[in-house]
């Protein structure tokens, strides 16, 4: 996103994330990633996440954004 700050660091481990924007979670459920809880969390970041479960990082990171800002979910 040219010209913007992003309210997530895509280099943050999951488990830091979830802890600390727990609106996060919604996100990933909906993604069908099951990161939440899992133990590789404290080790794997939204790049890593992304890369694993084949979907597309900007639309996550964007969609993670908009939950986190309390924007409306995409249908």
């Amino acid at each position: 996103m040219a010209g913007s700050t992003s309210l997530i660091d895509i280099c943050v481990p999951l488990s830091a994330l979830i802890a600390q924007r727990p609106e996060a979670i919604a996100v990933f459920l909906r993604y069908k990633m099951l990161c939440v809880g899992c133990v590789i969390g404290p080790f794997h970041t939204i790049v890593n996440a992304c890369a694993e479960h084949w979907v597309e990082q900007t639309d996550f990171v964007q969609a993670l954004e908009r939950a986190i800002s309390g924007g409306p979910a995409p249908n």
